[in-house]
């Protein structure tokens, strides 16, 4: 599955933080670069942040393995707790991560997307409403255990493309969700970002969206610094990755 690369695009859409690509200029463009640098630094020196991200464009709304959204609380040690659902239809998948233990329990649609054969609603029926109990040594585990990398999510955000030369206007104070931020927009190759920082101290980005020729991204991040849930499911409520992996072979 493309999660891992549902977090780089996540990362992408706001690399405008980067002051790199804020133009030098007047009083307004200043405070602009200001908000952003603040925002960048923030959210890069965050233990952990509670991270929505739905992607609407064509591509990832008719793939059934690709993630169109994920709700996620995700710290740099790599912890996790949260939901991704697929594209056409292509079900849900809760996850868990705590340390280098991984649980995921898919919905029906999801097995019926990924198993090939007509064989999804068996397998789903053999492991309903359970999770899938393996490490992040496991394949079939791995990929959903790199969307959890709150850290990777951060170095790709401190790593700007240098061919960036957009420039970041700010708006006037509005409110998001009943917190005041300050807008600052950009648009780079016909691609439309919108950066919504707060206005208080300190100053953190809380939402983010970027629109464009087949880009419809929507960010919001929440819960600077709050602990990541550290509940796992319980042993009856889990299967071994083994079991599942014995499954597949006999299909």
């Amino acid at each position: 599955m493309a999660s891992k690369a549902l977090v780089r695009a996540a990362a992408s859409a706001v690399l405008l933080l980067a002051p790199a690509l804020v133009a030098a200029g007047d009083a307004d463009d200043l405070s602009a670069r200001q908000l952003a640098t603040q925002a960048k630094d923030n959210l890069l020196d965050a233990e952990s942040v509670h991270l929505k991200l739905t992607d609407r464009g064509a591509a990832a709304s008719a793939a059934k393995t690709r993630p169109t959204s994920m709700d996620l609380a995700l710290d740099q040690d790599g912890n996790c707790v949260g939901t991704l659902e697929m594209g056409s239809d292509g079900g849900s998948v809760e996850i868990v991560k705590q340390s280098a233990e991984v649980w995921m329990k898919p919905d029906t649609a999801f097995w019926k997307a990924q198993v090939p054969g007509g064989q999804g609603d068996a397998v789903a029926e053999l492991f309903k409403d359970r999770y899938i109990h393996g490490s992040t040594k496991d394949a079939l585990l791995r990929g959903m255990a790199d969307t959890c990398d709150l850290a990777a999510f951060q170095k790709d955000l401190d790593t700007p493309d240098p061919s960036g030369r957009a420039t970041l206007t700010k708006g006037d104070e509005t409110t998001l969700e009943g917190t005041k931020v300050i807008p600052l927009k950009g648009t780079e190759d016909g691609t439309r970002t919108t950066l919504y920082v707060t206005s208080d101290s300190p100053h953190r980005l809380v939402s983010a969206t970027q629109k464009g020729d087949g880009t419809d991204l929507t960010l919001t991040f929440t819960d600077y610094d709050r602990p990541v849930p550290t509940k796992t499911p319980s042993a009856d409520d889990t299967v071994d990755i083994g079991k599942l992996q014995d499954e597949l072979r006999s299909i």
